[in-house]
């Protein structure tokens, strides 16, 4: 679903990796919607301001805008190699601080201008609805459970892997499985590609589709064996049942906030 980019990376002495190296990006996105279904907008007003969706929203702009300056600078590979998530390097230096950072600074970098859109639209999408019923500061450390969930599955699935990941996508996955069990028969104008027109679609049919499409490509990653970079299927995946438990978990505690 997603695009792939190689570099030149030079990655500490310890892991000492081949010098060629794929990212595998956790993408939602433009570039991958544009080949199926792209959400524009939901047709569920939200009642309060989105405060959170827009500062996470910036945070990762931000943050991207950081990478290309580095990249004119000629500083990018290094940066990414650091604070990207590599399954095998977190796993040898498990006593490292340093590498537990990652599993949180992973979430806000980016290897495109596609990614980081892609990725920020499917937050506005989606996120305003649910920070309207969870509340900003509710809204963001179920954000950054997600996330940390989807990298633990990913790490799990391939704990292997030389990769370094990057990406929101994880924990968004995980907006979009709230999004689901709060709003299964909102409506979302869709662009199909290949029917052109904006179609209405329910959220529970939309959602659904793609988390079937995440589950079968990540069962599909492992049958194959492959282990170059690409998507991060399982990251999707296990953000996206994150997303849902921890949606239930909030139900429970009293945090909803009803509309």
């Amino acid at each position: 679903m997603s695009f792939v980019i190689l570099a030149k990376i030079a990655a500490p002495a310890k892991v000492r990796p081949p010098p060629d190296r794929h990212f595998e990006f956790g993408s939602l996105g433009i570039d991958d919607s544009l080949r199926g279904m792209l959400p524009l907008w939901d047709a569920n007003p939200n009642r309060r301001a989105p405060v959170m969706t827009m500062l996470l929203i910036t945070a990762n702009v931000a943050v991207f805008a950081f990478e290309v300056w580095l990249t004119f600078a000629k500083r990018m590979d290094p940066f990414v190699v650091e604070y990207a998530l590599v399954p095998r390097r977190l796993l040898a230096h498990w006593n490292d601080g340093a590498q537990w950072l990652t599993v949180l600074t992973h979430m806000f970098l980016h290897g495109g201008v596609l990614h980081v859109l892609g990725n920020c639209w499917f937050l506005w999408v989606f996120g305003k609805n649910v920070e309207d019923r969870l509340g900003p500061f509710s809204f963001l450390v179920f954000y950054l459970l997600s996330g940390l969930a989807a990298a633990a599955l990913q790490v799990i699935v391939s704990p292997d892997s030389p990769i370094p990941m990057i990406g929101a996508s994880g924990a968004i996955s995980g907006i979009l499985g709230a999004y689901l069990l709060l709003f299964p028969t909102a409506w979302i104008f869709t662009l199909v590609p290949w029917i052109v027109p904006i179609v209405p679609v329910p959220a529970f049919i939309f959602l659904v589709l793609w988390f079937v499409v995440q589950a079968f490509n990540g069962f599909g990653s492992l049958l194959g064996g492959r282990s170059e970079g690409g998507v991060a299927w399982w990251a999707h995946a296990g953000g996206f049942a994150a997303g849902m438990v921890l949606l239930a978990m909030a139900k429970d505690a009293g945090l909803v906030r009803r509309r």
